[in-house]
């Protein structure tokens, strides 16, 4: 009778040891990040109180099945309007004030947090890979940044640019659209790559992040024949893109498609997220497309370059174990969130100690559980947007966002005030003569950020000035 009671403590010890082991199981966590692909350009709305921020013409059914079984955030933000200066924002979790908002930039990412550091500070036993476009000169590799497994120093010309395709010149030099059917952009390759490491670290017991770096959108527009023929069937696009861009758009989305199967086919969709967004907004052209039909960021102001909603608003879903269903977040956030999130989701604590003060990012954790409530823990409420080489910065705060035009000489042009709150588009509705105190004080905060980080200034990038970004019209 004794000897059977001591077995059922025994029995019951293990039984208990055994469950806080798998509730204190680490997560799995795969980002995936497109290429110049605009906020409304799935067809998922992109915010359901703005009934036009959808494509009727594309479809993107993994993207939605993606968004309807976890969380969209309707103020999503890619840290910049183009693809290096995001890339190493999130890789390190700070404003591309801190990190450099061009291509060249004197941040050294190895010499600094990154996510794989990160997660591997929180728990050793994280094994990480990226997989698709690191960046143009990012100066650190992916191995010097702590990821395990890569693609190495992969950039545009690796998924596929005029000159890599046979074209000499640009984009314009040669056809509208090239044909690849068996593995156009590197979609099928850079997805096989990411469920093969997937499927390596699951069965080796080893928690696992990777970081799907996707080279669709980016041009040269590639796409499978039969892909194609099934848009030139369908007709005339509803924005000024070409079919063979929605093609690949959709060859895209299988590729987003077949990593939520792996995830399911390895019984690990209970303890794994997703998260999902773009490096920047959308072009404002593309080769073979119309500019008479509606704008292709419609209804946002402005594309890729720019720092109006059009070239940093980008779609932002997520999804995982403590994240509820179809649900709809409008507090604003940034791709440098991405770091101190993933830190908490591997059980790491202290983050203000440990993760150092680079990092500007706040965790989404708490929006998981109250997805209407501000991030407490954001300073200021604020994300920020710099890019003195084109003259303009932005900061978001709240419902609102400041958009501020530098002179040759470093000092302040001018500023516009726009309330996001229920209509993104900017053209038109400027505030600042309205609401010129909330003008001042956003400005104001803007400036101190900006001094804080000894961000780059306009007179840094003097001598290859670039065209005056136009500002919208105002009705």
């Amino acid at each position: 009778m004794k000897r059977s009671w001591i077995l059922c403590v025994l029995l019951l010890v293990n039984f208990s040891a055994v469950q806080s082991q798998a509730a204190e199981k680490a997560p799995n966590i795969i980002l995936i990040l497109t290429d110049d692909h605009g906020w409304s350009q799935m067809s998922q709305l992109a915010d359901p109180r703005v009934p036009e921020a959808v494509s009727d013409y594309l479809e993107t059914p993994n993207m939605v099945r993606l968004a309807k079984s976890g969380m969209q955030f309707t103020s999503g933000y890619s840290p910049a309007p183009l693809c290096t200066p995001t890339r190493r924002s999130i890789l390190c979790g700070s404003a591309t004030a801190r990190c450099g908002s061009e291509f060249k930039s004197d941040w050294v990412p190895a010499d600094h947090m990154t996510i794989p550091k990160a997660l591997k500070m929180a728990n050793p036993k994280y094994r990480c890979a990226h997989f698709g476009k690191w960046g143009e000169q990012m100066i650190s590799t992916p191995e010097e940044c702590g990821y395990d497994v890569s693609d190495g120093m992969t950039g545009n010309v690796t998924g596929g640019m005029p000159n890599s395709l046979g074209v000499k010149g640009g984009h314009n030099d040669g056809p509208p659209h090239f044909i690849d059917n068996k593995d156009p952009k590197r979609t099928r390759t850079v997805t096989d790559r990411a469920i093969e490491f997937m499927q390596t670290q699951n069965s080796a017991e080893h928690p696992f992040y990777v970081q799907v770096s996707y080279y669709a959108q980016h041009l040269s527009v590639v796409c499978t024949q039969e892909m194609l023929e099934k848009y030139q069937n369908k007709g005339t696009p509803d924005r000024g893109y070409p079919p063979a861009w929605a093609a690949m758009m959709e060859d895209l989305d299988n590729g987003v498609g077949r990593l939520l199967d792996a995830i399911e086919e390895l019984k690990i969709d209970d303890n794994t997220y997703v998260f999902f967004t773009a490096d920047n907004g959308g072009r404002g052209t593309v080769p073979g497309g119309n500019q008479s039909r509606l704008e292709t960021n419609h209804p946002l102001t402005g594309a890729k370059h720019s720092l109006y909603e059009g070239g940093i608003r980008v779609p932002f879903l997520a999804t995982g174990p403590e994240i509820p269903a179809d649900t709809v977040c409008h507090t604003p956030v940034v791709g440098y969130d991405f770091l101190p999130t993933f830190y908490q989701l591997a059980g790491g604590e202290n983050a203000e100690r440990k993760l150092t003060q680079d990092v500007d990012g706040t965790s989404l954790y708490p929006l998981f559980k109250n997805a209407d409530q501000p991030l407490a823990a954001r300073k200021n409420n604020a994300l920020y947007f710099h890019r003195p080489n084109r003259s303009f910065s932005a900061l978001r705060q709240g419902d609102y966002k400041l958009m501020l035009f530098w002179k040759p000489d470093g000092s302040v042009r001018s500023h516009e005030l726009y309330d996001l709150s229920h209509n993104p588009t900017e053209s038109g509705h400027d505030l600042s003569e309205s609401n010129p105190a909330k003008a001042e004080e956003m400005q104001a905060t803007l400036l101190s950020f900006l001094e804080s980080v000894d961000a780059e200034k306009p007179t840094d990038f003097k001598a290859k000035r670039k065209p005056k970004q136009q500002k919208p019209r105002q009705n």
